[in-house]
């Protein structure tokens, strides 16, 4: 696992691990999210806003999800499959 990705699992499970579990869809994770849609998310150089993260990894998520774990596992794989990390 690269420090990027180490990184990046560790801010998204802070910022999601307070979401209301299970989520049906994108929008039920944002009251979770300190910033909102504003939300940044940085590493090493790599800066990805929450609003990213819903534009470009739709098809990579398949909700609910009914933990932080599995959401922030398929958000990593989705950035590894779209080429941002």
């Amino acid at each position: 696992m690269s420090d990027v990705e180490s990184q990046l699992r560790e801010q998204f499970m802070d910022a999601f691990s307070g979401a209301s579990f299970p989520v049906k869809n994108q929008m039920s994770l944002v009251p979770a999210l300190p910033n909102g849609p504003g939300t940044k998310f940085e590493a090493d150089g790599v800066t990805i806003t929450a609003m990213e993260l819903a534009a470009k990894l739709g098809k990579h998520q398949d909700f609910p999800y009914e933990d932080a774990e599995s959401l922030v596992d398929d958000i990593i794989e989705g950035l590894k499959a779209e080429d941002m990390i």
